[in-house]
């Protein structure tokens, strides 16, 4: 059994050299590869990790709804328009292409909040308005009824039409002509409070009119 071994080793034993030569680079080949693909998978994990993060952060953060208003007046492209629920009159009035030089800006609050179906008037130096011109704000009445009293400046929702119902805050088209249904079909208002009875007008909504309506 000894001799045969022997005599395989002297006829092969080149070719099994070469054989555990090349097996052991294999091996090590192998190896070297299984040590990359480990640092890799380690080193990229946390990054992947965060831009994860980053993309569920983003997708859950707040983003403010969009409102739309409408720009009369004295500015150069009078329209509709859709902004942000951050953002304030003055924005508005600038997408709206700025103010003619004839605005009367005196009394307009740039700083006030939008609200969805705002009516943003821009009236003229010395234009005489009507008492159910639209403005932007609630204030606005005090441009032509200055020596009125504060009650007599508040609008009556029991008498007011659907453009002077849109002068207050909050109040669009479709919740001034629900005011005036809900009048015809129920009567005058008995109070303030009773305008809560309207579709959309909750205490939120309330709060922002309790201080400009009135019921005569």
């Amino acid at each position: 059994m000894f001799l045969i071994f022997q005599e395989l080793i002297e006829k092969y034993g080149k070719i099994l050299i070469a054989l555990g030569i090349i097996g052991v680079v294999i091996l090590f080949y192998f190896l070297q590869q299984n040590g990359q693909d480990e640092t890799s998978l380690i080193s990229t994990i946390p990054e992947q990790q965060i831009v994860e993060q980053i993309e569920e952060d983003t997708e859950s953060s707040d983003v403010p709804p969009s409102v739309i208003v409408d720009v009369k007046g004295a500015v150069r492209h009078p329209g509709v328009y859709e902004l942000s629920a951050e953002d304030r009159i003055i924005d508005a009035v600038q997408l709206a292409g700025g103010y003619l030089e004839e605005a009367e800006t005196t009394f307009i609050n740039h700083a006030q909040k939008l609200e969805d179906e705002m009516v943003i008037y821009i009236p003229k130096k010395g234009e005489k308005l009507p008492s159910d011109t639209p403005g932007p704000l609630q204030t606005f009445p005090s441009i032509t009824t200055k020596t009125k009293s504060n009650e007599q400046s508040k609008v009556n929702i029991n008498t007011a039409g659907e453009s002077e119902l849109m002068t207050l805050p909050g109040i669009g088209p479709s919740k001034a002509q629900a005011i005036i249904q809900y009048r015809d079909e129920h009567g005058a208002f008995k109070q303030i409070e009773d305008i809560k009875n309207i579709s959309g007008i909750g205490e939120k909504t309330f709060e922002k009119l309790k201080d400009s309506i009135t019921v005569r």
